[in-house]
């Protein structure tokens, strides 16, 4: 039996316009409660970087790793303006998973 799992590329910020983190998952829910709690990354947790203002899924892990690189290797200019693109005022988007 195949399980259906989907995989999520998420950017973190500290706060608007503030410092951004770009991760991978499988567990987007668990995955942010832990950065929410210190316990994500140690780079997250030295800077406060706990807001969901951007996040996309994919069905197989290997696409999402090689996006989750692709943005990382980007400007920080290009990431903003994804994340304005679908979130302007930088909501925390965290609050619509649940």
């Amino acid at each position: 039996m195949h399980l259906y799992r989907q995989f999520y590329v998420y950017i973190l910020a500290s706060k608007l316009g503030g410092t951004l983190y770009v991760g991978v998952t499988n567990d987007l829910m668990g995955r942010v409660s832990l950065h929410r709690e210190g316990l994500g990354a140690a780079f997250t947790a030295k800077h406060k970087v706990s807001t969901l203002v951007y996040y996309e899924v994919h069905e197989e892990i290997e696409q999402a790793i090689r996006r989750e690189k692709q943005i990382k290797r980007w400007k920080r200019a290009w990431k903003v303006r994804m994340i304005e693109e679908c979130n302007p005022n930088w909501d925390d988007l965290f609050s619509r998973l649940v």
